[in-house]
């Protein structure tokens, strides 16, 4: 992003070609075509979806740098929400501005949205979940070699030097004990800035004047003549947003889903699992709207299908009030991401002289990364469960790494290859 903290059409490295600087109605067509694209094939979660945006945006379209694109997955990690989610909107935003912020997150969300929606009717249908595991079974090894490919090029860019290693390994190892993913990401972050500027003033008294610059950059960045700019966007985008809530929203029942929902999407960290008990204590225990086994369906639903995890959200509202339910618990949960990203992009510009905001940034990239490799050993556990899925996985790796293919069309490949075997009787 650019220190005058607007959002450029787009985030291209300067080597790259002029082709790479499209119109703008070109951009927006881009954007959409490739989130709509992932929000059919991410299959896996939030470490798979932003291997396949890491290898779509930085390695095959040159949207961005590794170094940009890394920076931009701390900072996604330091907010509530979906992250992968507020991922794609980021990269929407700085490929095609504001427009691309919507279209981002609306094309990544849709189709997950629509999968998740039909899986909901068939449960309420058949009271049984639709069996997908035979799906999975082929697919997962794939996703596991894309995970893998995009740690060892992110963990190029974010593991230089001896103290990012450190840390890495330290908090890797604190996640994998089951300490807090929270204490995981903001501890990690957080300790790590204090190191190295501790590091930096040993060798240098230059920075001292770093520790007096946080409170002051963050009262200029909110002060700023930019921020009226930015609060108006928001602005325009809830007159967008506010029509359909209030339309949807008349009774009383389905104003307390969008509220419920709503609430989760701004404070609720990490992955389904977290999501699960913010679901259980609300939907289960204070609302008395699922049952115990619902709960863990839904969960299940948002876990299996691609897209984002949380389109949870959208069964979970099939479940209680129908389709009108289903909008309006997705449109709950994910509408604070849309407020977030501008937000995090806003601070994280005008701080970005700073050099306690630097460090607690390249902080939360390592801190990410321990995430994401330590979400990936847990996933590789069940996914590689036998000599078929374990050949697939170093296959499905060596491509992308020696041949550079494209994920998506492994990924695919894989799915149609699972409906074959499962149709024979193989899976």
């Amino acid at each position: 992003m650019s220190e005058t903290g607007e959002a450029p059409p787009d985030a291209t490295p300067r080597s790259a070609s002029p082709e790479a600087h499209p119109p703008a109605q070109r951009r927006l067509l881009e954007v959409g075509l490739l989130f709509f694209t992932l929000g059919f094939v991410a299959f896996g979660g939030p470490a798979a979806h932003i291997a396949l945006m890491r290898e779509e945006c930085v390695k095959r379209r040159k949207w961005l740098s590794e170094e940009r694109f890394l920076d931009l997955f701390g900072a996604v990690n330091l907010i509530p929400g979906p992250s992968s989610t507020q991922l794609a909107i980021y990269l929407g935003y700085l490929r095609a501005g504001w427009p691309g912020l919507i279209l981002a997150g609306v094309c990544f969300i849709v189709p997950a949205m629509a999968i998740v929606l039909a899986l909901a009717w068939a449960y309420t249908t058949y009271r049984a979940l639709p069996q997908v595991g035979w799906l999975l079974y082929g697919v997962k090894p794939v996703v596991i070699a894309v995970i893998a490919q995009a740690i060892v090029g992110l963990g190029r860019t974010a593991l230089r030097g001896a103290l990012p290693i450190v840390f890495f390994l330290a908090l890797l190892t604190l996640y994998l004990l089951g300490v807090n993913i929270l204490v995981v990401l903001i501890g990690g972050a957080l300790g790590f800035a204090v190191v190295r500027i501790a590091l930096s003033h040993r060798d240098t008294r230059a920075g001292a004047s770093a520790l007096a610059l946080a409170p002051t950059g963050f009262v200029g960045a909110l002060g700023s003549q930019r921020t009226p700019q930015a609060l108006a966007a928001l602005r325009a985008g809830w007159r967008v947003a506010a029509p359909v809530v209030m339309a949807l929203a008349a009774p009383l029942s389905l104003l307390t889903l969008f509220l419920t929902f709503l609430k989760l999407g701004a404070v609720v960290y990490g992955s389904g699992y977290t999501l699960l008990a913010f679901i259980r204590d609300d939907f289960v225990l204070r609302l008395h709207w699922l049952t115990e086994q619902q709960a863990l369906d839904a969960i299940s639903i948002g876990q299996v299908t691609p897209g984002p995890v949380f389109t949870t959200a959208t069964f979970i509202g099939y479940l209680v009030l129908g389709w009108q339910g289903a909008l309006v618990a997705t449109l709950g949960i994910f509408l604070p991401s849309f407020f977030f990203v501008p937000f995090i992009h806003l601070v994280a510009t005008r701080l970005r002289r700073s050099r306690w905001v630097t460090s607690t940034l390249a902080g939360a990239n390592v801190a990410a990364l321990a995430l994401m490799v330590g979400v990936s050993l847990q996933l590789a556990r069940g996914a590689l469960v036998d000599l078929y899925t374990w050949g697939l996985a170093v296959v499905s790796l060596i491509l992308l790494l020696r041949f550079k293919v494209n994920p998506i069309w492994l990924i695919l490949l894989s799915a149609a290859a699972s409906v074959v075997a499962h149709a024979l009787g193989v899976v």
